[in-house]
C-alpha cells in the first residue's frame, strides 16, 4: 500500500531559532514539502545606522552567541576596508587563530550535542551522559579547549573584547599560548576518536546536485577575506557579494533566500571543502578520505563529516600559528585609525558558511548604511529543495512516515542552521 501521511514538525529541535517542516504525501506522491522559517525578524542592520565605526564590532558580536567572533571580525574587516587599513601580519595571524577556535568551538557543539543524538538514537545529548559518558567527556574537553583559547586571544569565550579595528587592545601572554599549543597537540587523540565515532554512523544515502559557494583559497584554506567562488565556475571579488547572494523574499519565510547559477546553492563546511580540498592540512585530508568524503560531494548529510574534517584542520593550523607567533617578537598592538568616507565589504567564513558585512560610512566614520548577509539565509532555498527531493525519494522507496520525518529533521540539522541570525 502506498504511503499517505501528513508530517508536521513544529519548531524543529536542536537548531538555533524557529523553523517548521511540512510534508504531505498522498498515495506515494509528495504533494507538499515545505521548509518554513517563522522566526521574528531582528533588524540588526538598522541598529548600526548612526553608530560610530568603533562601536560596530562590539554591537555585531552580539548578533550571534555561536558566531560572535566571526561577526566581530567581519565588522572589523568591513570598517578597515572602508578606511583602507591593511592589518599587520601579527594581527592577521592572531585573528585567524581566534577564528579557528570559534570554528572548533561551534563544530564540536553541533557534532556532539545537536547531530550525534540522531545517530545514537536519543532525543538529546542528556541520555548520552549515562549511555556514552566517554563521548560526552570527549566533547566537553574539546569544547573547553576552544573556549580557553578564545579567552586568551579575544579576552573572553564569546563576544570578544580585545579585537578592534586596526589590531587588538592587548596581546596574549606567550606562555599561555605555549600551554594552549600543547593542549591542542594532545587534542588530536580526541579528534581521532571522534573520526572513529562518526565512521560508525550510518550517514543517509541521499544526494541532490547543487552549487556550492565559499571563499577561494590562495595557498591556504580560506577563512577571512579574499575572492568568492562557486563549484559552477562563478568567481567574484569580495566587494561584489551582492552578485553572489542575490537575495529575494518568499511567502513561507521571514528570512530572505539566495540563488546564483541555479535555483539554490549551499554554503558551509561542505561548500568550503568542495571548493578548497587541496588546501586542507594533510591530516585533515586523511580523515576526509577515511570517512569517504571527497570533492565534489552532493550529500548534505556529509556536511557533518566536513565539519569534523575542518576541526582537524583548524587544530593543526592553530598549532602552526602559535609556533610562529611565539617565535617572533611582539610588534605594535594596534595601528592608528583615521576615519574616512567610503564603503567597506567583508567576507568571513563562519562555521555555517560565508558571512558578509557591508558598511557605508561618512567622513567622521559614522555608519550611514549597513547590510549583512547571513550564511543560513543563503542555505534556506537549498534546504527547501533538499526536503522536496528527500521526501520524494523516500516516499517512492516505500519508507514510513516516521522514517521520512526523522530524515527531514536530520537533513535540516545537517546544515547546522542559525535561523535566528538569518532573519534580518
Amino acid at each position: 500500500m502506498k504511503l499517505t501521511c501528513d508530517i508536521d514538525v513544529h519548531h524543529l529541535t536542536r537548531v538555533e531559532g524557529h523553523g517548521n517542516i511540512h510534508i504531505r504525501i498522498r498515495n506515494g506522491e509528495v504533494v507538499k514539502a515545505q521548509w518554513e522559517v517563522v522566526e521574528t525578524p531582528r533588524f540588526f542592520e538598522a541598529m548600526l545606522v548612526g553608530k560610530k565605526w568603533e562601536n560596530a564590532p562590539y554591537l555585531c558580536g552580539r548578533i550571534c552567541g555561536i558566531c560572535s567572533i566571526g561577526h566581530t571580525l567581519a565588522s572589523i574587516r568591513a570598517v578597515e576596508n572602508c578606511f583602507n587599513i591593511v592589518p599587520s601580519e601579527q594581527t592577521a595571524k592572531l585573528r585567524l587563530l581566534l577564528k579557528h577556535m570559534e570554528t572548533l568551538q561551534s563544530h564540536i557543539l553541533h557534532l556532539y550535542f545537536l547531530a550525534a543524538p540522531d545517530f545514537l538514537n536519543t532525543g538529546s545529548v542528556f541520555p548520552l551522559i549515562k549511555s556514552h559518558p566517554e563521548v560526552v567527556q570527549r566533547a566537553a574537553r574539546l569544547k573547553l579547549l576552544a573556549n580557553d583559547c578564545c579567552d586568551v586571544i579575544g579576552g573572553r569565550r564569546l563576544h570578544p573584547t580585545r579585537t578592534v579595528v586596526g589590531g587588538f587592545t592587548m596581546l596574549p601572554d606567550k606562555y599561555q599560548l605555549e600551554q594552549l599549543r600543547q593542549r591542542l597537540e594532545t587534542s588530536m587523540a580526541d579528534l581521532e576518536q571522534s573520526a572513529e565515532l562518526f565512521a560508525s554512523f550510518a550517514i543517509p544515502d541521499f544526494s541532490r546536485e547543487t552549487e556550492f559557494v565559499s571563499l577561494k583559497g590562495k595557498g591556504s584554506y580560506p577563512f577571512i577575506g579574499g575572492s568568492l567562488v562557486s563549484t559552477d565556475g562563478v568567481e567574484l571579488p569580495e566587494n561584489e557579494y551582492l552578485q553572489m547572494t542575490n537575495e529575494y523574499c518568499v511567502e513561507n519565510s521571514t528570512s530572505k533566500w539566495s540563488r546564483l547559477s541555479r535555483d539554490s546553492f549551499a554554503v558551509g563546511s561542505l561548500a568550503r571543502l568542495n571548493n578548497n580540498f587541496a588546501h586542507l592540512h594533510p591530516s585533515a585530508q586523511e580523515v576526509a578520505k577515511g570517512l569517504g568524503l571527497a570533492p565534489v560531494n552532493h550529500n548534505p548529510f556529509m556536511n557533518n563529516v566536513a565539519q569534523l574534517v575542518e576541526c582537524v584542520h583548524v587544530v593543526q593550523d592553530a598549532i602552526r600559528l602559535i609556533r610562529e607567533l611565539t617565535a617572533a617578537e611582539w610588534q605594535e598592538v594596534r595601528q592608528q585609525v583615521t576615519p574616512q568616507a567610503g564603503t567597506g565589504v567583508a567576507a568571513v567564513e563562519v562555521p555555517r558558511g560565508i558571512l558578509y558585512h557591508c558598511y557605508e560610512c561618512d567622513q567622521d566614520g559614522r555608519i550611514v548604511k549597513a547590510d549583512c548577509v547571513i550564511p543560513t539565509s543563503q542555505n534556506h532555498a537549498n534546504i527547501q529543495h533538499d526536503i522536496q527531493a528527500l521526501a520524494d525519494n523516500y516516499a517512492k522507496k516505500g519508507s514510513s512516515d516516521k522514517e521520512i520525518e526523522l530524515l527531514a529533521e536530520m537533513l535540516v540539522r545537517a546544515y547546522d542552521p542559525c535561523i535566528s541570525c538569518s532573519v534580518h
